[in-house]
């Protein structure tokens, strides 16, 4: 929804009453993730669920959910010979649950945009198929949740698994029984999580850190960029960080913010810089570590680590030599190299060209790193994928 939320709060606060499809689920290579969203006013649409394969179909769906007031879910499958409207070419299928959106639907609207605005952390609970009120939405924050699914009970049980869900990052269904019973699946609820951007931590001022800053805010990070070096550590330099720090790399990093979300891009390679700073950066519960070098510096490097007193388990996380191997010679392919490594990480894919494969496109997430790379929009899906 993130795509689409400027333009529907406007409508919102102009008293407008608009459709609103979201993908709650997706099956084989669908070529958007859960929370996708398309929004329809009138005339006007914004957003995609699908990249055009089935947008047609759900601008008329959203016309007419507008005008009759019941929310849908409906499923859309493999296309055949007719035309686009009828399915998805890629050979997937998505469940997009479509509802009519005002002030009156969606009064919390307001304070949800705004708290992901502030990079505060919100999940948005909605039921989209059962025996419930479908189209019952429950807003949870931490230590602060409003609305209700239809009974307290359920809406416990929603509550912990979308606070566990929001402190991942993760987008999906759960289903429940009409009262939070967890041995039951009559009733579907999309839980939609709008959590704070994962944070990359880029070490060394030098040009590949400026590549590696750039490609990183692309793909939805917050990014710091840390160095010892004043005359180095600009924001003039890097003024695609959200951060520029002027510290020794290892003492920023021991009182940094880092969860399994968080990605370490460790650029110096010098070891007066970065045998102390991998010694903390291997023991943070951070997604991902990676060391640039050549692979002479890295094995010196897990030399000085294993004096250090890093065990063979701690140092198995190091990806090093950092990237992918593209061939990459400049700061630019390098940054490809490495933003490459994180998605492979994070779907689990071979890292091989297309036309060497067979099977689906679009994976789940790996079982190594799933959470390491940010998604368009900060979210991940998770549930029926």
């Amino acid at each position: 929804m993130r795509d689409v939320l400027a333009q529907i709060v406007r409508w919102w606060e102009a008293g407008e009453r608009f459709g609103l499809a979201t993908v709650v689920g997706t099956f084989r290579s669908a070529p958007r993730p859960p929370g996708a969203s398309m929004a329809v006013l009138r005339d006007e649409a914004t957003g995609s669920v699908s990249g055009g394969c089935v947008e047609g179909a759900v601008y008329d769906l959203a016309q007419r959910v507008v005008a009759d007031g019941t929310p849908v879910l409906q499923r859309y499958g493999v296309s055949d010979d007719d035309a686009f409207s009828v399915g998805l070419t890629c050979g997937g299928v998505i469940d997009v649950f479509v509802e009519p959106v005002s002030r009156a639907t969606y009064p919390e609207l307001g304070e949800v945009a705004a708290s992901i605005e502030r990079s505060e952390p919100v999940a948005v609970a909605t039921i989209v198929a059962g025996p419930g009120p479908i189209g019952a939405r429950r807003v949870v924050r931490p230590g602060r949740d409003s609305g209700t699914l239809g009974s307290s009970r359920l809406d416990d049980a929603v509550d912990d698994d979308a606070h566990g869900m929001l402190a991942q990052g993760l987008t999906g269904i759960r289903r429940y029984g009409p009262e939070g019973e967890r041995r039951l699946d009559d009733l579907q609820v999309f839980v939609q999580s709008f959590a704070p951007s994962p944070r990359m931590l880029v070490f060394g001022a030098i040009d590949f850190a400026a590549a590696v800053a750039r490609i990183g805010k692309f793909l939805g990070y917050h990014v710091v960029v840390c160095d010892a070096r004043p005359v180095f550590a600009t924001s003039r330099r890097f003024p695609e960080a959200d951060e520029v720090v002027v510290k020794w790399p290892h003492d920023y990093l021991a009182t940094a913010e880092v969860d399994e979300r968080t990605v370490i891009c460790v650029l110096t390679h010098d070891p007066k810089f970065d045998v102390p700073l991998l010694e903390v950066a291997l023991r943070t519960p951070a997604a991902y570590v990676g060391a640039m070098g050549s692979r002479r510096t890295h094995e010196d490097r897990l030399r000085r680590l294993r004096e250090a007193g890093l065990t063979d388990a701690e140092l198995s996380r190091l990806r090093s030599p950092i990237g992918l191997d593209l061939g990459a010679r400049t700061p630019e392919e390098t940054a490809v190299s490495i933003a490459a490594e994180l998605i492979q990480l994070r779907w689990g894919g071979t890292g091989r060209a297309l036309t060497e494969t067979t099977g689906r496109i679009h994976g789940d997430a790996g079982l190594s790193g799933a959470s390491v790379a940010a998604s368009q929009g900060g979210e991940r899906a998770d549930g029926d994928g």
